[in-house]
């Protein structure tokens, strides 16, 4: 039997709704003012996502990959440097990383958060070594204290791909707060989203935030005069004045991604083979909720006859994808990503799921893992 109703991944119409009224009347607002990009409204987004974050400055941008890549040149990080980074992660934080012509070099992931292993740091760094990209994945944190030890005690950078992160916490304190300078995407499916795409940098270094400004906007201060060579990754105002209304959202809505996990955590011991662990440092904030399953493709086969949505978040890793093989690696490089990356799923996770679709989800997955048992 199939449900008339699908539960889906995410539901940004259910939140849209919420705050339908006051989105329309900051979107009037931006067009009537009529400065579309580096106006009032994106000023003082950047401002209370700094503070929010715990950071001193905001430097709005086009998108997240937008983001890591001026963030990777801002810090002088260019051909002949080496970055090293995961491979379980979306590919923006590898395609940065090339864009500046550096090379990706790649530690594997703790086996229970899915982030970087810092144990493996000494391992992978050489002469040629400029900077650490930790990934906060999934909306957990990466261990950041010994990962920031290590970059202090080598002369390091330290970027945060904060792009799943808004809102998470490390000992109690927020990501994005810890690095050199820290990447946020705030494309529409995250936590905080706009509608559309749009990114931030944020950092405590008042060098690395002036360059970065001059980097989104073709190396300008004032116009038709550049210093130097940029691009065009602003954000415009729009998206800003968007995102201003709903960042006084965030940690309700956080709030309710960490009830809706808990409520899955309870119901679904002994339905899969391995759910969310959260470190004792960590508080994270479910950007996605993924747990490993057996036999992942019949599994999710029986869930979309149900009318449950799911996704895999990321199936091939990246030191295995064809646009990376040039960096040299070969299967079995990283046994624990390659390992989790076969069984991982991600299961319906936003913050006005209900209760009635939480069950659904668990009635779905009974049925699947039965029918996985005897098959």
């Amino acid at each position: 039997m199939t449900y008339l109703q699908q539960v889906p991944l995410v539901d940004l119409q259910a939140q849209y709704q919420t705050i339908k009224q006051d989105v329309l009347a900051a979107i009037e607002s931006a067009l009537d003012g009529m400065q579309l990009f580096l106006g009032p409204q994106q000023q003082a987004f950047e401002q209370e996502f700094a503070a929010y974050c715990g950071s001193r400055y905001g430097i709005s941008l086009s998108n997240g990959t937008d983001a890591l890549t001026l963030a990777l040149r801002a810090c002088g990080i260019g051909p002949g440097d080496e970055v090293i980074t995961v491979a379980n992660t979306f590919i923006a934080t590898v395609e940065a990383i090339s864009l500046v012509g550096a090379t990706s070099v790649f530690v594997d992931i703790d086996p229970d958060s899915y982030t970087l292993d810092w144990r493996q740091l000494e391992s992978a760094i050489s002469l040629r070594t400029r900077a650490i990209i930790p990934v906060h994945l999934y909306g957990h944190p990466a261990e950041m204290g010994p990962i920031m030890e290590f970059a202090r005690a080598n002369g390091l950078r330290v970027i945060e791909d904060a792009s799943q992160a808004q809102g998470t916490r490390y000992n109690g304190q927020r990501v994005g707060s810890f690095g050199d300078v820290a990447c946020f995407s705030l494309y529409l499916s995250k936590n905080l989203g706009a509608y559309g795409e749009a990114g931030i940098c944020v950092t405590d270094d008042e060098k690395l935030a002036e360059t970065l400004r001059l980097l989104r906007d073709h190396g300008s201060q004032v116009r038709y005069q550049h210093e130097i060579i940029g691009t065009n990754a602003r954000m415009d105002e729009i998206q800003a004045a968007i995102l201003r209304v709903k960042l006084p959202h965030l940690e309700q809505w956080n709030e309710a991604r960490r009830a809706h996990a808990r409520a899955y955590d309870e119901q679904l011991i002994g339905l899969v083979e391995h759910l969310p662990a959260v470190k004792a440092w960590a508080e994270p904030v479910y950007y996605v909720y993924v747990v490993q399953v057996r036999d992942r493709d019949r599994f999710r086969e029986v869930l979309q006859r149900e009318g449950i949505a799911t996704s895999i978040h990321y199936p091939i890793p990246i030191h295995m994808q064809p646009a990376c093989t040039r960096l040299g690696y070969k299967v079995g490089a990283l046994p624990i990503t390659e390992a989790v990356t076969r069984r991982i799923v991600s299961l319906p996770m936003y913050p006005e799921l209900t209760e009635e679709q939480i069950g659904r989800v668990v009635k779905a997955m009974r049925l699947a893992r039965d029918l996985t048992l005897v098959r």
